[in-house]
């Protein structure tokens, strides 16, 4: 969406007259997006799912508030985000799964997921991506994945360029030697 149709929606979404209609809008804009960021995190479609619908219940909710200090859809990406962390948070304490046991959790996850279409190199890929710490691996996905730049992964994660190329180059590193290994 170019940064003029953004403005555009976000004054749409500011007139209680065209709320509605320009959240409609947003929903079909970026709701692929948001649905691929939130299930990279999450891992289930299901889960992703259930996550991206209480995404928009919160940006529903929260549109009065935003201000347009950043783009529409940095922020879109940063409700996404924190509201799959906070999933995945509240999945690990249903279960009793500890901080160390995370990447374990993940990887079952997407071994019984049947919607997982990839071959064996995909599947240790995958593998590879889940076994980083949490924060690598969201910005190993955006940065890899999505392509993003530094800058806006920065405005998402509200961390500096540096920290994130910092996380990026040791997720690489751990990814590399996690693929170097022969199961």
């Amino acid at each position: 969406m170019s940064p003029e149709a953004e403005k555009n929606l976000v004054e749409k979404l500011h007139d209680p007259k065209n709320q509605q209609a320009a959240f409609s809008e947003l929903v079909k804009e970026f709701s692929e997006t948001l649905y691929w960021q939130i299930r990279k995190i999450v891992i289930s479609h299901d889960d992703a799912n259930d996550v991206l619908q209480n995404t928009f219940i919160k940006v529903w909710t929260s549109i009065d508030n935003f201000r347009g200090d950043s783009k529409l859809s940095t922020w879109l990406y940063r409700i996404a985000v924190n509201e799959a962390i906070t999933f995945l948070n509240k999945q690990r304490a249903l279960n009793n799964i500890s901080i160390d046991d995370a990447d374990t959790f993940l990887v079952s996850r997407l071994e019984g997921d049947e919607y997982f279409d990839g071959d064996e190199a995909q599947l240790k890929l995958q593998k590879a991506v889940l076994r980083l710490p949490e924060k690598q691996r969201i910005v190993f996905n955006m940065k890899y994945f999505d392509e993003m730049k530094y800058e806006d992964i920065s405005d998402i994660l509200e961390t500096s360029v540096g920290a994130l190329k910092a996380s990026y180059h040791h997720a690489v590193k751990k990814i590399e030697e996690y693929l170097s290994i022969d199961d």
